[in-house]
């Protein structure tokens, strides 16, 4: 059917409903997926420009969509970041390796390996791996972990020093303290270095006491446990201060023979240097 204005519209009055329908969709109108109802009603639905989206009354005022609350908009409060120390951080290194996320340390610097443990802890448990210990993250780490303890905290050292024992106070002593696992090499009452110690275990104690160093060898091997000792300095028989492998590797987890051993390589290097034989030797609790 061809429609060229409204007089022709006006020819099809009184046609039959699909011919109306027709023309409703020229001018306009939508078709509704009914064929009306016993009442009558045309199966046509016509919007008129500017009318009301359906089920909204009109010249009323769209209903503003739900912000988000400020639980939901607020960041988790940050406990620890990159770049922080101290004593809290080694508590979440030292948690963190009771749950196998880390192996090294506890150091006390929040360091790459540690945002690396902790964005693999987030990623376990569905948080945002964002490898920033925030008040979540800390709150189910610690839900899963014990507190540690002192050499938990303190495992590859790096723990503060005890005060000297009396008999430090005078000439060139290597200062050991079994307390703070720890030793001071000090010359007239003043220390010139400190580094973390480890000592024999139940069945081969270190023993306490004052003695003298009597023999340096750099590169001792021992015959006896077939085990290197390097930069050893000899004190109280086969008992000596020297650099341990197994102590740099596993920390207090392991114990000697009975030697002093040191973890720091770079700082036991400069011990030997400075030790002669004869300076005095101080183990005490």
């Amino acid at each position: 059917m061809k429609v060229t204005g409204f007089s022709d519209a006006s020819r099809i009055v009184g046609r039959p409903a699909v011919a109306v329908a027709a023309l409703a969709v020229l001018v306009g109108c939508t078709a509704q997926p009914t064929n009306g109802d016993a009442k009558g009603h045309s199966p046509i639905h016509i919007e008129l420009p500017h009318s009301s989206p359906p089920g909204r009354t009109a010249g009323a005022k769209p209903t503003p969509a739900p912000t988000p609350s400020a639980v939901e908009t607020t960041p988790p409060h940050i406990v620890y970041t990159r770049g922080d120390t101290g004593t809290g951080v080694r508590e979440l290194q030292a948690r963190l390796r009771q749950v196998a996320w880390l192996f090294d340390g506890p150091t006390g610097t929040y360091d790459d390996l540690t945002a690396q443990a902790v964005k693999g802890f987030q990623g376990r448990r569905g948080l945002p791996r964002t490898g920033e210990t925030d008040a979540v993250t800390w709150r189910r780490l610690v839900a899963m972990t014990h507190r540690p303890g002192k050499w938990e905290l303190y495992l590859m050292g790096g723990q503060p020093a005890a005060a000297p024992d009396r008999r430090c106070l005078t000439g060139r002593v290597l200062c050991i303290s079994k307390t703070s696992r720890t030793l001071r090499w000090m010359v007239d009452g003043r220390t010139v270095s400190t580094m973390s110690v480890r000592f024999g275990t139940q069945f081969t104690p270190t023993r306490e006491g004052v003695f003298h160093v009597y023999w340096k060898s750099r590169h001792h091997f021992s015959t006896l446990y077939h085990s290197p000792m390097p930069y050893a300095m000899f004190f109280s028989g086969g008992q000596a201060v020297h650099y341990s492998y197994d102590f740099a590797a596993r920390g207090y987890a392991g114990g000697s023979h009975g030697c002093v051993n040191v973890r720091d390589e770079a700082a036991i290097s400069d011990l030997y240097a400075r030790v002669r034989n004869g300076d005095k030797v101080v183990v005490y609790w």
